[in-house]
């Protein structure tokens, strides 16, 4: 999708276009999308839809058609909103994201759930009561659950122990299915190669609705300059760290807007988190600056949100073994708007720091300017009409 939201159309294009399928489509095809999203309208469903994206990604494009579309039937808006997609995304991307729910298919097809109440969300069993009451009383008034030890990362009490237990056990059901089918799953990311993908076997539906309804109102407030108000598409999954496990994790950033990171257990030492400042592309090999370090140390349901760009690692795990639940919140929005743009500064924190160096600069060249003239002699006109005076 270009920066202006737009889509690439000629000026004098025809009323009716074909899609190279032999299907007219709409005049509606040829018209803009919006540049910015209609928040008030509430998008379909697209869940029951067997298609080449995911369902949320229609449902959030779906605020962005133009308001002649939005009463329009949900198949003319699928059609129009597939048109635009398919335009943007590689053939290749195309065939990876059709084998990836090839794979998820089979898996679901098979692997028999040992707890089916964490498949569908039931926020009263999972979350503690203080982040479920800051959440529903839909305002910020989550800030006072919430503490902010270094800017941009925030820590708050959420899950219970209870629905950590379940979660542990429903992976261990998992992986215990793997290892007798000797089935071969995809590892949770390019650095972990212990853990699962919850995604991958049914949990999908439940992490979409985590991400809408409890970390969407969160990165609103806390995130919105990295996308925290678009978020569109999740990646859940567990890493498992200890004795024969992942043992520590390099520095690195992730590949999502918003992470959320969760312990769920279980007894273990070590293993604290190293956070060194966020950083757009151009800057992530930059020094660390001095406000930027922060250390922290896990707690079973104790949860750690930031923005993905924020520079982080693990270290060792000394001892027993610990596993967390990590969400990549991602919005699309943002990374095709971030296509375009060269300044960062509003997150970037060497950006940040550039543009503070730039402006002192500038700030002093003036006043040597100014200093300068101050020191020049006046003018002889001037002096000659003041002694006369």
């Amino acid at each position: 999708m270009p920066v202006d939201g737009s889509v690439d159309r000629r000026r004098d294009a025809p009323a009716n276009l074909g899609n190279g399928n032999g299907v007219v489509l709409p005049i509606h095809s040829a018209r803009r999308l919006r540049l910015n999203p209609n928040t008030e309208h509430k998008p379909d469903s697209y869940d029951d839809v067997q298609l080449e994206f995911s369902p949320l990604l229609f449902s959030s494009l779906e605020r962005y058609l133009p308001p002649t579309m939005l009463n329009m039937s949900r198949d003319a808006k699928v059609q129009y909103m597939r048109e635009i997609l398919m335009k943007y995304s590689p053939e290749g991307e195309r065939n990876r994201v059709h084998r990836h729910r090839e794979y998820k298919q089979k898996i679901i097809s098979n692997y028999q759930p040992l707890h089916r109440e964490l498949y569908s969300m039931h926020a009263t069993n999972f979350f503690v009561p203080s982040f479920l009451r800051a959440i529903n009383d839909n305002s910020e008034s989550f800030r006072s659950v919430v503490s902010e030890p270094a800017p941009g990362i925030f820590i708050f009490e959420m899950l219970q122990p209870r629905f950590c237990e379940l979660l542990l056990s429903e992976v261990e059901n998992f992986e215990k299915w793997v290892c007798q089918t000797k089935f071969r799953i995809m590892q949770p990311n390019t650095m972990n190669k212990y853990g699962a993908v919850l995604d991958d076997f049914g949990l999908e539906t439940m992490l979409d609705k985590l991400m809408n309804d409890f970390i969407c109102p969160l990165s609103k407030v806390f995130f919105s300059e990295v996308g925290g108000s678009t978020l569109d598409s999740h990646h859940g999954f567990v890493v498992e760290y200890g004795i024969n496990r992942d043992i520590d994790l390099g520095f690195h950033v992730d590949d999502a807007e918003v992470t959320l990171n969760v312990c769920l257990g279980k007894q273990f030492s070590g293993g604290e988190l190293f956070f060194r400042g966020v950083r757009c592309d151009r800057h992530v090999n930059s020094e660390t600056q001095p406000e930027e370090i922060l250390d922290y140390c896990h707690v079973p349901g104790r949860a750690v949100l930031h923005r993905g760009r924020h520079r982080h690692g693990a270290r060792a795990t000394t001892g027993g073994n610990r596993i967390n639940l990590i969400l990549w919140c991602r919005s699309s929005v943002f990374r095709e708007l971030k296509k375009y743009q060269k300044d960062f500064s509003s997150w970037c924190g060497e950006c940040q720091r550039k543009k503070k160096e730039r402006l002192e600069l500038s700030v002093s060249a003036t006043k040597l300017e100014l200093l300068k003239r101050d020191e020049e002699p006046l003018p002889k006109l001037f002096l000659s009409n003041f002694l006369e005076i």
